[in-house]
């Protein structure tokens, strides 16, 4: 009985502990108030992505292209490889316009997802709120949009970021293949929903 008692008493400590406590985050001093997300930063460049969307029981595939207009400006369009569009989006500050979505996609989950997993991408300096140091790999954590993200970065680059709610890991932005401020590789993966978004640079 009395070990019955410890080990859900302990089983209480870790699901209830934070995410950083959970994953072994040492706290540092933070020296800064914002970092920078330079995966989208350039105007004068179009990225343009093979993209596969699985969603719902529904898969679209198609290029998917992310300009940036100006500060805090970027417009998001995801078309068939046919030039047919699939959504169009604008992001200028905390604005979000639907310029165009498929009658297929235009559920309004599906598209408030869609709008924070976007806003989440193209961020460029999402309010930093405490410092921590895990080996090799300095966490940021973040605000955007009342919600909580820690940005993973190793040798100053961003690798990964993780939406976390009550302490659990909702969705995970992962970047792989980076080379010249480009992620040639990047997965959008959320944990307790049918829903995976992947990009491969063209």
């Amino acid at each position: 009985m009395r070990y019955l008692l410890s080990s859900i008493f302990a089983l209480c400590l870790v699901s209830c502990a934070s995410y950083p406590k959970k994953n072994g985050f040492t706290k540092m001093e933070a020296t800064q108030q914002s970092i920078t997300n330079v995966y989208f930063g350039d105007a004068s460049k179009d990225y343009v992505y093979k993209a596969n969307i699985e969603a719902f029981g529904n898969s679209f595939s198609g290029i998917f292209i992310v300009k940036k207009l100006g500060t805090a400006h970027h417009r998001i369009a995801f078309t068939t490889e046919m030039g047919n569009k699939i959504f169009d989006f604008s992001f200028r500050g905390k604005d979000f316009k639907v310029n165009h979505i498929l009658k297929k996609m235009d559920r309004k989950i599906l598209l408030n997802i869609l709008k924070n997993d976007f806003s989440v991408l193209v961020k460029e300096y999402p309010s930093l709120e405490k410092v921590f140091q895990k080996e090799k790999t300095t966490v940021y954590k973040t605000d955007i949009e009342n919600k909580k993200y820690y940005h993973f970065l190793s040798e100053e680059e961003l690798t990964k970021i993780v939406q976390v709610k009550n302490s659990k890991k909702k969705v995970e932005f992962t970047f792989s293949e980076i080379n010249d401020n480009i992620a040639k590789h990047i997965q959008i993966l959320h944990q307790n929903l049918n829903l995976k978004i992947t990009l491969k640079a063209i």
